[in-house]
């Protein structure tokens, strides 16, 4: 992608169901769940590299014994970084005591980070924050075993300030108004009221104190607590969850905005926010890995039952399409066909774009999450040519020489891998020091692969401030001297901000929304900006739900292709001899290449939650009053 942006996180969870002996004796090692958990941590750092989490849990311990172990990193590798630690420890304890090598019951008792249950998590920072106090999991401690709780989740609320004011009310004073936080303490406070009415009916029923803890461990009722917790929240989200005594839950959002898929036999339960992860670890079949469904947590209990309940009624299915076009390992069966279905059907326009003339053409793309709708891309401009070959053959099969004939079929596409990113310096230049000849060398190109005659087609996953293709691409491009560039981008023109976990929280940054603008001062039309902006103040304290998005407004005076030929003139600049052509993927066929994945709301506006409106709006004004805020 050349605008990088940060996204998403990744979830894995491991629940071993066998004694560690097991694994022990059939594996080689009692400390099995942790190499599982690092492989799936690893197999998900595309899903964040600003920090990484783990947690376990061990079952059944005695008081007085430490059974919850955690460690976090933001450190420039953080899931080497957390491994190491782990590993650094335990090896420093089996030196110290060699006689723990062959002895699990040893290990458990002595060694932290083996155990039963482990919960691991990478995250980027959407806001900016990379502190180790913003890495998950987090964990909300108590000495009553059922009230320990560590969270950690791949989620954005859109109503933090509404959820804390919940807390409030509810008579806590929550250190920080942070999603992740606001989330635990509300989890957790219907947590200590469930165990607080439980530890009530055991004592009504006789049992003493110390005997109560194993009966309310067993009767605590996870979807009741989950249910009551889930009121009022709006966002994507899917968030594990593990409680002291060993329950364990992964609940996720009733529009099924954030991935989560799972995979049960009779050695572990695993949860991972991609399916190929757990294929890849465990070694399983696609159809074994199963998805959680919108509005439903999957809930484990501490005896190793699985059940799935509904805890919110899901709504219209939105799964970020995101997902599919640019943030998931393209190793899934489903990711993979589905981006080179987008190369695919995004063809005939660039036939359009450069007249059809495919023997003058020169198809690349930009590294590296672009190269599988490359391929379909590409596969569908050999089918165009393979029928322009049968179209001639049978219109001169009376005239056809051997030679004639060798010399048509020998006619190929032209591919070319023409774009080189430079990784060590891509990380070099940060935000702050963008200078316009570093940033312009971020991708080298590779000379003597273009003629004068040709076109130049090149794909991307997507085009959202247009930065770098504008200081970079372009102008790198065009010292290979094509007579035209094509920039094709396999996803839509993202023209609305995020606000479930994608960091495109301004409007201002969105190049197709700076299009728009210009094009509405060009034909005169810009007190709809003015308009705009009387109906989104106007709705500034309306509930969620009443909210409207009034920005969608800011484009109906224009076609697509306008705003496209409009981010054309402006990505492109005077000293740029090849004509510059910008070619974006249409909603409808998005939909038709992932139509599992149907959110769109960057794309359209249609957000799948009530805050999404409310956050649009939010951004639009603070553009409009020349705010440098996030709008949530």
């Amino acid at each position: 992608m050349s605008d990088a942006i940060k996204h998403e996180c990744g979830i894995a969870l491991v629940r071993l169901l066998k004694p560690l002996e097991y694994y022990k004796e059939k594996y080689g090692t009692a400390f099995y769940g942790i190499q599982k958990m690092y492989l799936m941590m690893e197999k998900q750092h595309n899903r964040g590299q600003d920090g990484a989490g783990f947690a376990s849990i061990k079952f059944d311990v005695e008081p007085g014994q430490r059974y919850i172990s955690r460690v976090r990193s933001n450190h420039s590798q953080p899931i080497q970084d957390v491994f190491a630690q782990i590993n650094a420890r335990i090896n420093e304890e089996l030196e110290n005591h060699p006689e723990y090598v062959d002895d699990v019951a040893a290990q458990k008792a002595n060694i932290p980070y083996i155990g039963e249950l482990f919960l691991g998590h990478v995250r980027y920072g959407t806001f900016g924050k990379n502190s180790i106090e913003s890495v998950h999991p987090f964990l909300r401690q108590s000495n009553w075993m059922h009230r320990n709780l560590i969270l950690a989740g791949n989620f954005n609320m859109t109503n933090v300030k509404e959820l804390f004011q919940n807390l409030v009310e509810l008579g806590q004073h929550p250190k920080e108004m942070a999603d992740t936080v606001t989330v635990m303490e509300k989890i957790g406070h219907f947590l200590d009221k469930e165990v607080m009415q439980l530890y009530q009916d055991c004592k009504a029923e006789g049992y003493t104190k110390k005997e109560a803890s194993p009966v309310i461990a067993e009767r605590l009722d996870i979807g009741k607590i989950l249910t009551r917790s889930a009121k009022n929240l709006d966002g994507g989200y899917a968030m594990a969850g593990l409680l002291g005594h060993g329950d364990a839950f992964v609940f996720r959002d009733p529009a099924g905005i954030r991935p989560a898929y799972f995979y049960q036999d009779d050695e572990v339960i695993v949860v991972a926010s991609e399916r190929p992860v757990i294929q890849t670890v465990f070694n399983v079949a696609f159809e074994n890995v199963q998805e959680i469904e919108p509005g439903n947590a999957l809930i484990i209990k501490k005896n190793g039952t699985l059940s799935m309940e509904q805890i919110l009624t899901p709504t219209v299915k939105k799964a970020c399409s995101f997902e599919r076009i640019y943030f998931s390992r393209g190793s899934d069966a489903e990711i993979y066909q589905e981006r080179k279905n987008l190369g695919k059907l995004i063809l005939p326009a660039v036939l359009k774009s450069i007249d059809s003339d495919t023997d003058n053409t020169v198809f690349s793309y930009i590294p590296n999450t672009a190269e599988t709708s490359f391929y379909g891309m590409v596969e569908a401009a050999q089918d165009f040519l393979n029928q322009r070959k049968n179209d001639y053959i049978i219109a001169n099969r009376n005239t056809l020489t051997a030679d004639s004939l060798r010399e048509l079929l020998a006619v190929k596409i032209r591919t070319e891998k023409v774009a080189i990113k430079d990784a060590k310096l891509r990380t070099f230049i940060t935000e702050d020091s963008s200078r316009d000849d570093l940033v312009a060398h971020v991708y080298d190109v590779t000379y003597g692969v273009i003629k004068p005659t040709d076109n130049l087609v090149i794909i991307d996953d997507s085009i959202v401030r247009g930065t770098t293709l504008k200081m970079s691409i372009i102008k790198m491009m065009d010292r290979l001297q094509p007579k035209r560039i094509v920039i094709v981008s396999s996803a839509p023109q993202i023209r609305f901000p995020d606000c479930y976990g994608i960091d495109m929280a301004k409007l201002e940054g969105l190049v197709a929304f700076r299009a728009a603008l210009a094009l509405l001062k060009e034909r005169n039309q810009y007190h709809i900006v003015d308009e705009v902006y009387t109906k989104c103040k106007a709705q500034e304290n309306f509930e969620d739900k009443a909210v409207v998005n009034y920005v969608t407004a800011i484009y109906e005076p224009f076609t697509d292709q306008e705003i496209s030929d409009k981010i054309a003139e402006m990505l492109s600049s005077p000293e740029i001899k090849a004509e510059v052509k910008i070619i974006f993927q249409t909603v409808e066929d998005l939909h038709k290449a992932c139509p599992k994945n149907l959110g769109d709301w960057y794309f359209t506006g249609d957000y799948p939650t009530p805050g999404g409106n409310r956050v649009v709006n939010r951004a639009f004004m603070n553009f409009y009053e020349g705010k440098d805020a996030r709008a949530y």
